[in-house]
């Protein structure tokens, strides 16, 4: 088992990479081919770094199609209880959007079909840099805290889904998805190390975190832009009222005149607020 007991005194822990090096027996691929698709994804190990790569196919399932690469090993565990968020540090990396993924429950393979059975997925998508951003982005750092993940089961919501046990990390996956067709083709990240943080690093800079939803396409969603979508909506809902005031209150004077329009404001029939 994994431990952060030897690094209770530091605010990061060094789960892959960095000082410790990247292998590439720590890591698999877990591709739509299981699903019938044709996506695949590779991850080239390197003495400081480790490439994310792959081609991303969304006609074979109509849409539909992931790429992945997850940690081995079902036995593993990381203790990241006493840390608040994980940090990708980035050498180069292009425009698409991945998916960082926590499972804190494996369960056995299904005795009559051998394949893995479903748990929840703690779930967060990213972006290294906006897409009007000219190239790729290079030395970069994503920190996404534990609480931006968002538990789902297979691809949808879980709303009653139990707290992320982060004493208890089984697998971690790095994913590059379709949303829906909202990306294809070839994709490519470069990773210097992965750490799990206890808190943001002052340094990391303001990225792109995005939750998954099931949606078409691409919903950024965050609490500054929803505070935003509703400031808007509420204007456009007033800006509205205002409009439907003044269209009736012509509407009034062609008919009655201006003497009617003060008779009817006085009667209620034009509210005033």
């Amino acid at each position: 088992m994994a431990s952060a007991s030897e690094e209770d005194s530091h605010a990061s822990w060094t789960l892959f990479g960095g000082e410790k090096g990247w292998n590439a027996d720590d890591w698999t691929s877990s591709d739509d081919r299981v699903r019938g698709g044709k996506s695949e994804s590779f991850l080239e190990c390197g003495e400081k770094t480790a490439r994310f790569n792959g081609v991303l196919d969304i006609k074979t399932l109509g849409g539909a199609g992931f790429a992945s690469q997850r940690t081995t090993g079902d036995e593993r565990k990381w203790d990241l209880s006493k840390f608040n968020g994980i940090k990708l540090d980035v050498t180069k990396g292009d425009k698409k959007r991945y998916t960082l993924i926590l499972k804190d429950t494996i369960l056995p393979r299904d005795p009559k079909t051998g394949r893995e059975q479903s748990t929840i997925s703690w779930e967060c998508d990213f972006e290294l840099s906006p897409q009007d951003q000219p190239d790729d982005t290079s030395d970069k750092s994503v920190y996404i805290p534990f609480a931006s993940l968002n538990p789902t089961y297979r691809g949808k919501l879980a709303k009653d889904a139990s707290p992320l046990d982060a004493s208890n990390i089984k697998r971690i996956s790095i994913m590059n998805r379709s949303f829906f067709g909202a990306q294809e083709g070839a994709f490519s990240i470069t990773f210097r190390s992965i750490t799990a943080e206890s808190k943001a690093p002052k340094h990391t800079s303001c990225l792109k975190l995005y939750s998954h939803e099931e949606t078409t396409g691409f919903e950024k969603i965050g609490s500054i832009e929803a505070n935003n979508l509703a400031r808007h909506a509420e204007t456009a809902n007033a800006n509205g009222q205002f409009v439907r005031k003044v269209l009736w209150a012509a509407t009034v004077c062609a008919l009655v005149g201006f003497a009617g329009v003060f008779q009817a404001v006085w009667l209620g029939w034009i509210p005033l607020q």
